[in-house]
Parts: structure tokens; C-alpha cells; sequence
């Protein structure tokens, strides 16, 4: 009877240790799935070239994709906005007279917020192409030409400011003598949030809570942490490396433009670049179908390139 129960204890503990083998094998395979659900399925952020879409225009710039996935984009010394439909592959004319737009960016109800930097404001252009200037200054002083903008969850605007003197301005004069980083609530008010040598891209993401800005003069590229509601953490340095425009990626890749598009991690790790045959590459955004195709302005043009990511929301 002893040998029958001492075998008997001895087969349940085998039992209890292969239950609890199976039952850790069988998590780390889940693991395993939900990790490669959100990898590459052939690990390339990419498989084949930009295509090019068009090379009507003088220089492109702010592209941004509305809740269908059309990106939107500046033609600024045209002083015009275009939209690629993506169901069509047509480019369109949106918007003449735009106040020389630049960055662009899309609110929550699908209302365009241009940096038009003829007068120094931030417009809203709704569907029906009404406008409405929602900055004209900070602290009764001209702004040197907003550039680029990204909106948070509470509808604020988050904008840099740099200077680049065009032509097509009247009368203007330096009011601010920094390049700075500002923050409109959506009661309007304006905080200057931090002054950069050349402050140009910006791109931010809530599920990330990360704000990168770029100085594109002094070659580097900053990430904040969101605290809130137009509050952040002291900038890090984030990569050695400036840019016009920028975008992310739903892995937290950053994609920095000048010279082609350059890819970082988010360890601000290098990890691949887009060679587009043009002199400058400008802006990219996420749109088309599923929010998967990178839209790139170029100089002259615009490309379109498939990718195995998506934009981030």
C-alpha cells in the first residue's frame, strides 16, 4: 500500500508539473501571436519604391489626411491646397488663397488648421472652405511665420515658429527675435512653451505621449513627454538630426525628412531611409486606404509609397 500511494503521489506531482509546463508554453505562444500581430508580416517597414504621383507644382509642403484618408496638402508659393483622393488617385485643387499655408493638420471635426504665415496666423478652413484665423499674434507681436502644428486630444495647438523671410511679405518686421514653440488651448489662449535656434517639424501622438520637435538649424531633432494639457516635460534630445517635416508610425518609428526620409525607433535608433530623387523632401504624413500609405512632398511633387505599418492614431 505504501509503494501504491508513494506512486501514486509521485505521478500527481508529474501530472501538476506537465499541467504547469503546457500552461506556460501555451502563454508564451500567445505572446509570441500577439507579438507578431503587431510586427511587419515579412519584418520591412516597405517592400517596393515611392511612386510618383505628380510634379505639377512649384513647392510642396504640410501634408495632412483627413477621416477618409485624403491627404491634403500646400503648393506655397502658388498659394494653394491640394487633396489626393486616394479612391481615384487624383489630385484636386481644395483651396486658393490660403494665406501662403504651409503645415497643415486635420481637428477632430475634419476642419483643416493651416500655418498660414503671410500675416504671422493659424487659420481653420472647414469642409465648406469658410475661414476663420484662430491666431493672429502673441502678446499683441507679430509671430515670424508659423511652419508646422499638431492638435492634442483636448483640441489644442501645439505650433512652431520659425523665421524664414519671404519674399511675398509686407512690411515686415522682427517683432519676436526667438523661435519658439507655442501652445493654443482651445479657449484660445497662447503659451510660449520653449525657444529652439530653428524650430520646424512637429509631430505628437496621445497613446505614445510623446511631442517631437525639430530644430532643423542646429540639426537635431527633441521628444517631450505630455504631462497634459499643453504641459510637457523638459526636451530630450532625441536623434542628431533636423527636420522639415515629420510623421510616426504605429510601431513608434519617427520618419524625419530632408534629404529622402529618414526612419528612427524609438530609441532614436537609425533603422532605414526612402531615397526620393528630388532636391528637398519637405513633409510626410499617413493616409489612403487603411491609413497605410506614406505621403511624401518633394520639391515639385508628391509621391505615394505602400507600407507594411500604418500611421499611428
Amino acid at each position: 500500500m505504501k509503494k501504491q500511494k508513494l506512486y501514486m503521489e509521485n505521478k500527481n506531482k508529474k501530472y501538476l508539473h506537465m499541467k504547469s509546463f503546457y500552461k506556460f508554453g501555451y502563454v508564451l505562444i500567445l505572446l509570441i501571436l500577439v507579438n507578431c500581430k503587431v510586427q511587419n508580416p515579412n519584418g520591412k517597414l516597405f517592400d517596393v519604391p515611392p511612386i510618383l504621383l505628380s510634379s505639377q507644382f512649384s513647392f510642396t509642403e504640410g501634408p495632412a489626411s483627413n477621416k477618409e484618408g485624403n491627404v491634403y496638402f500646400t503648393d506655397q508659393p502658388n498659394d494653394k491646397i491640394y487633396f489626393w483622393d486616394w479612391k481615384a488617385n487624383q489630385i484636386e485643387l481644395f483651396l486658393s488663397k490660403t494665406g501662403r499655408a504651409n503645415g497643415t493638420y486635420f481637428d477632430k471635426n475634419d476642419n483643416l488648421i493651416t500655418c498660414s504665415d503671410d500675416n504671422g496666423e493659424v487659420w481653420r478652413v472647414s469642409k465648406s472652405k469658410s475661414i476663420e484665423a484662430l491666431v493672429k499674434g502673441f502678446e499683441d507681436k507679430r509671430l515670424n511665420g508659423p511652419n508646422d502644428l499638431w492638435i492634442d486630444k483636448y483640441g489644442g495647438i501645439y505650433f512652431t515658429d520659425p523665421l524664414y523671410k519671404r519674399d511675398y511679405w509686407k512690411n515686415f518686421k522682427v517683432e519676436i527675435p526667438e523661435k519658439n514653440l507655442y501652445y493654443r488651448n482651445k479657449k484660445g489662449v497662447i503659451t510660449k512653451l520653449d525657444t529652439f535656434v530653428q524650430p520646424n517639424g512637429i509631430i505628437g501622438s496621445q497613446k505614445l505621449k510623446k511631442l517631437y520637435v525639430s530644430d532643423i538649424d542646429a540639426g537635431k531633432t527633441y521628444v517631450y513627454d505630455i504631462l497634459g494639457e499643453g504641459k510637457l516635460s523638459e526636451k530630450k534630445l532625441f536623434c542628431e538630426m533636423g527636420s522639415d517635416g515629420m510623421t510616426l508610425d504605429n510601431q513608434g518609428n519617427l520618419y524625419l525628412t530632408g534629404k529622402g526620409i529618414t526612419i528612427f525607433n524609438n530609441k532614436g535608433e537609425k533603422i532605414n531611409h526612402i531615397p526620393i530623387d528630388e532636391n528637398w523632401t519637405s513633409n510626410v504624413t499617413f493616409g489612403g486606404e487603411n491609413n497605410s500609405t506614406l505621403f511624401i512632398t518633394a520639391s515639385h511633387s508628391v509621391y505615394a509609397l505602400k507600407m507594411n505599418v500604418s500611421g499611428i492614431k
